[in-house]
């Protein structure tokens, strides 16, 4: 096996092979270390990375397999932290010159659930600044190319997440989802991203008291989300509306989805999608009927209500945080942070009140469906990707020659924020004409997470990705 074949090992395996002595923590981090060497100049997926304390962590991981000592479930395993949750004793900016001189006093609350499970912390991941976009760049960091095509931009904000995975520099990654900031990337870059349910992974306060803001993994495999999942989820004190303990989710999947009923919408009732991703959308729904699925056609009655409400709802808490660094660093902060802050000015508390008026009523169209169907299928995003140097701002943004939101019009996850206790994955669904993937995302009944595991495993065990050297993105 060379060394680029151990950095797409999927973690699954490597912890396999960890125990049966067949490979060394050492060796699969100087693997990834050299392939981060190689392709980081051009890639720009890490914001940070510590491989010498990574090399002690790993020798003590080979050490303990070697001795037979007590294994925890990622030990050995390297996991790429997102530059916004904090790790204790380095530098954590969100992506912002605002905190450009910031030190983590203490392990955000997913980072201390990833080293308890013996994760090795090897590197930190690009992001927007402070969440604001869908995209992956700010004036601290240069944006992180997708892998697939360096000419677009990776998604955000866990774009350095996704496409470090992609890339083979990381085993594994953490990130974080207000409106599809895991699953964006994980589209646009072909691996895998969960959006948990509220309360089933901690989050770090304050934001965990705001419902619309998740952690969660990334993966390139959906028995490597699983793993990953595991380790992160369960009750923490630290956040009071983590849940406990529940059954570990499976790590390997396949056979039929006889019996299970899927329902469908290619735009939601009201998103402009590109046909490249219809094309691939509905491929896969003819996967879904291949492996026994009865597949419903959904009419949610859904509109531009839906995100003006999560505009609102954003505005006025997260919009409000970034709005208290205005005053005194806006000339150091990107156009459209400083655009995002501007939008709490505007909000009012009968819009708050109208947002939660409309969530409501996204639940009560979506709710005869969850009860009739196992799971809903859609696109994650309305186009496989934007440029490189996408501006949320830019007021010339279109798709199929229709105008569109350049922030966050042309992401189909927000609303599966706004239904926080809803599971969602996304896996890749096939690649656009430029060779930028593109995906599908599968959204569960309400803290169902083993549906929606189940229906991603059988169609990648049906459908494997990222599993041969003619798969992988051109920057590997």
């Amino acid at each position: 096996m060379t060394d680029q074949d151990l950095c797409y090992l999927s973690a699954c395996e490597a912890l396999q092979r960890f125990s049966d002595r067949s490979l060394s923590p050492v060796e699969l981090l100087q693997a990834l270390i050299k392939q981060s060497e190689r392709l980081e100049p051009q890639l720009n997926a890490f914001t940070q990375t510590y491989f010498e304390e990574a090399m002690d962590a790993a020798r003590a991981a080979e050490q303990r397999y070697t001795q037979g000592q007590p294994i925890e479930l990622l030990d050995g395993l390297c996991v790429a932290i997102k530059e916004d949750k904090g790790v204790a004793g380095k530098p954590t900016s969100a992506g912002s010159k605002v905190f450009s001189e910031g030190v983590a006093g203490s392990d955000a609350l997913p980072v201390q659930k990833i080293r308890a499970a013996g994760g090795i912390i090897h590197s930190r991941t690009n992001v927007c600044e402070m969440g604001t976009a869908a995209i992956t760049g700010s004036e601290m960091q240069r944006p992180t190319h997708n892998p697939w095509h360096p000419e677009y931009n990776s998604g955000g904000s866990s774009g350095g997440a996704a496409a470090s995975l992609a890339a083979g520099t990381t085993t594994l990654a953490n990130g974080s989802d207000y409106c599809g900031s895991i699953r964006v990337p994980a589209a646009s870059c072909g691996v895998v991203g969960y959006k948990p349910p509220r309360g089933r992974n901690p989050v770090s306060p304050f934001f965990n008291l705001d419902w619309y803001d998740h952690d969660g993994p990334l993966a390139r495999t959906v028995g490597d989300c699983a793993l990953l999942q595991n380790a992160m989820s369960g009750q923490h004190p630290g956040d009071l509306f983590s849940l406990p303990d529940t059954a570990p989710l499976p790590l390997h999947y396949q056979g039929s989805l006889k019996g299970k009923t899927i329902g469908w919408s290619m735009d939601l009732g009201y998103v402009e999608v590109d046909p490249q991703v219809q094309a691939n959308t509905r491929e896969t729904l003819a996967l879904l009927k291949e492996l026994g699925a009865e597949l419903v056609e959904i009419d949610l009655n859904w509109t531009e209500q839906c995100l003006q409400a999560f505009r609102d709802h954003g505005a006025a808490i997260f919009g409000a945080w970034v709005a208290d660094y205005l005053p005194e660093h806006s000339h150091e902060m990107t156009d459209y942070a400083r655009a995002y802050g501007a939008t709490a000015e505007a909000v009012s508390g009968k819009a708050f009140m109208n947002s939660m008026a409309q969530e409501a009523y996204m639940w009560q169209q979506l709710a005869p469906v969850l009860q009739r169907c196992d799971a809903l299928i859609c696109p994650t995003l309305a186009l496989p990707a934007v440029p490189l140097e996408h501006s949320p701002l830019d007021e010339n943004f279109s798709i199929n020659g229709k105008p569109v939101a350049a922030d966050f019009g042309w992401l189909l996850t927000y609303p599966f924020n706004m239904l926080s206790p809803l599971p969602v994955i996304s896996i890749p669904s096939g690649f656009a004409a430029n060779g930028i993937p593109t995906g599908i995302q599968i959204i569960g009944r309400p803290y169902d997470d083993l549906s929606v595991f189940s229906i991603a495993g059988a169609c990648e065990a049906a459908r494997p990705w990222l599993n041969t050297a003619d798969q992988r993105p051109r920057f590997s």
